[in-house]
């Protein structure tokens, strides 16, 4: 169950029918699990409003974008997602301290 609402996601999509609820349930899912590990945060407790939105934007690219493979420019992530959750991003050196 993700922390962004099913009401959000389709505010985002205007979509006003519950055909696709379970699809885009499950895109909310995933969207946050993706934040989670690339910020190396929980996608819970206090979640910071650039969090949520970049769990709708994601949701909302990979619901229209649904193939793999296309004849137009696909891109993995949509502009601003990473912008948006970069501050939140644990960064890993390398450098272990003795």
């Amino acid at each position: 169950m993700s922390n962004t609402s099913l009401a959000l996601i389709k505010a985002q999509l205007n979509i006003d029918h519950d055909l696709d609820d379970a699809l885009l349930q499950h895109k909310l899912n995933v969207a946050e699990e993706w934040i989670e590990n690339y910020t190396g945060q929980l996608f819970a407790g206090y979640i910071p409003a650039s969090f949520t939105e970049a769990s709708l934007q994601l949701a909302a690219y990979w619901y229209v974008q649904r193939e793999g493979a296309s004849d137009v420019r696909l891109t993995a992530v949509p502009f601003g997602v990473l912008e948006l959750l970069n501050p939140y991003r644990e960064s890993v050196t390398g450098h272990v301290a003795p």
